[in-house]
């Protein structure tokens, strides 16, 4: 189980960002309910993975505002709420927002993520997919 450790400072930040290695950085809005459900994957998926070298980290957006936009800044990433953003030695290597982020989507990312594409091309066809899956899901 990968243990996801809450980020609450840009300093904190620094430091994970210009380190070497992996992590993933999963960005949430305690306000809005499709980062509500964002987050329930991003949990899942946290359950379900082995650590396996790869830091698991969340901010709250609202909360910690200087820190996300940090992120931003520093990943050249555009701000998105819900968000993750996996780093690999000092680079983004993949990152997804909205209804992309799934228990399945991170582990595809975290697998290979030069297969997965960085950024879902339409919210609305991810939207449909993780609805679909939902549907799918129930017995």
């Amino acid at each position: 189980m990968a243990e996801a450790i809450q980020l609450t400072t840009p300093e904190a930040w620094e430091k994970l960002w210009k380190g070497p290695g992996a992590f993933l950085v999963f960005k949430h809005s305690t306000t809005c309910p499709i980062s509500a459900e964002a987050h329930r994957e991003f949990q899942a998926w946290c359950e379900g993975v082995a650590q396996g070298g790869l830091s698991v980290y969340w901010v709250r957006v609202i909360e910690e505002r200087p820190l996300s936009q940090r992120i931003a800044a520093d990943t050249g990433v555009p701000h998105q709420s819900p968000q993750a953003i996996l780093v690999r030695d000092g680079k983004v290597a993949w990152h997804g927002s909205h209804w992309a982020i799934t228990r399945d989507s991170l582990a595809a990312a975290v697998a290979d993520p030069a297969a997965v594409e960085s950024h879902s091309t339409s919210l609305l066809v991810a939207k449909q997919e993780h609805q679909a899956s939902l549907t799918t899901a129930k017995p």
